[in-house]
């Protein structure tokens, strides 16, 4: 269990580097999470920084998911000897899992970080990347039918686990679990959206949609 806790400590820890911070520093000290809706993620850096800032931070995201997946399991560690007692595949998942909850608390950053989808797509294109192509489609349809990327992102969080399901749970119990847990992990980060759409006052990005909603027309017939 030792090298079970230590790689999980590893994962996360490289989790906790936020891309938008490290893309912050390099412009100069931007904080984006002082700025649009405060979220230190892709969508709020495309949003306030425009197109090169936002795709730095996606490569940076992306990659740690992509590093603790790949890489951190693997490591061969000084006095820490591999543990015959722990499942190479759920090390490589948890460790997954540990690199998207950094990125959600940042050690590094008081804790205040992003809701995890970035980081979680670089996992999942190790572990399972197969998944990818249904909850990419998932996404796709929900954002130009409603233009709510964090409804659009908790649709395709909820695709991987069911897509699993459906393809067959034989041999697959550990990505089905891990898929599950995370469903619900970027469910709970996209909590504040949930209250807002309930609300009615949630970010919609209507040039996304295939069907826009058509401008209301005042008493005097314009609109």
């Amino acid at each position: 269990m030792l090298e079970l806790g230590v790689k999980f400590l590893i994962s996360y820890l490289i989790g906790s580097l936020m891309g938008s911070m490290i893309m912050g520093r390099l412009r100069g000290g931007v904080d984006i999470r002082e700025m649009g809706s405060g979220n230190p993620g892709g969508t709020n850096a495309l949003r306030t920084q425009g197109v090169w800032f936002a795709l730095g931070v996606m490569i940076i995201d992306v990659g740690k998911g992509v590093v603790g997946a790949a890489v951190v399991p693997g490591l061969e560690l000084p006095f820490i000897a591999e543990d015959p007692g722990v499942s190479r595949e759920w090390l490589t998942l948890c460790c997954a899992a540990a690199a998207v909850m950094g990125h959600v608390w940042p050690l590094y950053h008081g804790f205040r970080g992003g809701k995890g989808a970035a980081t979680l797509v670089g996992a999942v294109a190790v572990v399972a990347p197969g998944i990818l192509v249904p909850a990419l489609l998932v996404f796709v349809v929900i954002l130009v039918l409603s233009g709510f990327v964090g409804l659009s992102t908790m649709s395709a969080a909820v695709t991987m686990p069911a897509w699993v399901a459906i393809t067959g749970l034989e041999g697959k119990t550990p990505l089905f679990v891990f898929g599950v847990f995370m469903a619900g992990f970027i469910i709970y980060c996209h909590r504040s959206n949930i209250a807002r759409m309930r609300a009615g006052n949630e970010n919609r990005n209507e040039k996304l949609m295939l069907f826009k909603r058509k401008p209301q027309a005042d008493g005097n017939g314009g609109v």
